[in-house]
């Protein structure tokens, strides 16, 4: 039997956080501003949450739409603010013009950290080559995930890459160590070929939501997950 997969639900606020727990979650990703795909939360917002779950948390270090790093100084302010209040795990990636890494930005980012683990999370579906990112990131300390989709528009056309990468992880290639955690349009009935492939990680969003962004996540929703999750190991 294969390990438990790990279920990674995004949380908003305290309401989020708790309904994610008592579902079943393993991990909470925090952010604020889903209409921009998820900004930094404030300092407030993820002591809010530590304060009232135990999960681990990642915290995402993102402070405008898009990939551009934008403002480095101050990403690496804010994450030393989070850091202080007790952040330990983080979400970022950035992009150049060109759909390059942005390894100066995230070089920057990353030794503000001091050694925290971290996701590189989905600019890499934006990427204009995949494996070249993954390459120039390789040895980043803390880099320990991937979340992605295999494609920008989604799961769906994703799959055949998300196999592909699972495939490349498997046989230790250079690039592809981190674990990679699937999301982005993933629904439940992507799991069962995913988990056959050896992913073990998964992260949902909107479809801890069924009532939509502005309600509050669903513990049955997430439950739902778990259940299928686990019935797939």
């Amino acid at each position: 039997m294969s390990k438990r997969a790990v279920l990674e639900v995004i949380a908003l606020g305290v309401e989020d956080a708790v309904a994610a727990q008592a579902g079943g979650a393993d991990r909470l990703e925090v952010v604020t501003d889903m209409a921009a795909d998820g900004l930094t939360p404030p300092v407030a917002t993820f002591a809010g949450i530590r304060a009232a779950v135990d999960l681990s948390l990642r915290v995402m270090l993102r402070l405008t739409d898009g990939f551009a790093a934008g403002d480095v100084d101050r990403v690496v302010r804010v994450a030393g603010e989070l850091r202080a209040a007790g952040a330990e795990e983080f979400v970022l990636g950035f992009l150049d013009a060109d759909g390059g890494v942005d390894l100066g930005a995230v070089e920057r980012v990353v030794g503000a950290l001091g050694g925290c683990r971290w996701t590189f999370h989905r600019a890499i579906d934006h990427a204009a080559d995949r494996d070249g990112l993954r390459k120039r990131l390789d040895g980043l300390p803390g880099l320990d995930a991937y979340l992605t989709a295999g494609s920008p528009s989604g799961v769906d056309d994703g799959l055949p890459t998300l196999l592909a990468e699972a495939g490349r992880r498997r046989s230790g290639e250079p690039g592809y160590e981190p674990r990679i955690m699937v999301g982005g349009g993933l629904r439940l009935e992507h799991v069962p070929v995913l988990r056959a492939a050896g992913l073990d990680a998964f992260h949902i969003g909107g479809a801890a939501r069924p009532e939509g962004w502005e309600r509050p996540v669903s513990v049955a929703a997430v439950a739902e997950w778990r259940r299928v999750l686990d019935g797939a190991d």
